[in-house]
């Protein structure tokens, strides 16, 4: 196997990439790890997992909103994009079951909601 360029690695970087329609992130700034965010993206990928649910998680960091930590941001094709907060084990598991595999939201907890715009 040769080592890649420079070049190379910056025509990869410039290549359209694959963007998950379906997926989930959870924030993982110190708040977010300090309010319980590490066992919200276990609690997420183990899950999605015995559950055969296909969405994409992914960490990411800091949303602003340190008060309702842990967040997470779901975005499911057809629905708006929400961010939920104060999100333990049992509210990641309504979250995949509610909205990922039954497309309805999870009022309780939702803390921002995006709805999208269609092109039509």
């Amino acid at each position: 196997m040769s080592k890649i360029t420079k070049e190379e690695l910056e025509n990869i970087a410039k290549q359209p990439k694959k963007e998950d329609k379906n997926w989930i992130k959870v924030g993982m700034s110190s708040c977010g790890i300090a309010a319980g965010a590490e066992e919200v993206f276990k609690t997420l990928t183990e899950e999605a997992k015995k559950r055969n649910i296909q969405v994409a998680i992914k960490k990411c960091g800091c949303a602003g909103m340190c008060s309702v930590e842990p967040l997470v941001e779901v975005n499911v094709e057809g629905m708006p994009q929400v961010t939920y907060g104060k999100v333990d084990k049992d509210v990641a598991i309504q979250i995949l079951d509610d909205h990922i595999h039954n497309h309805r939201l999870v009022n309780d907890h939702i803390y921002d909601i995006q709805v999208k715009k269609s092109n039509g």
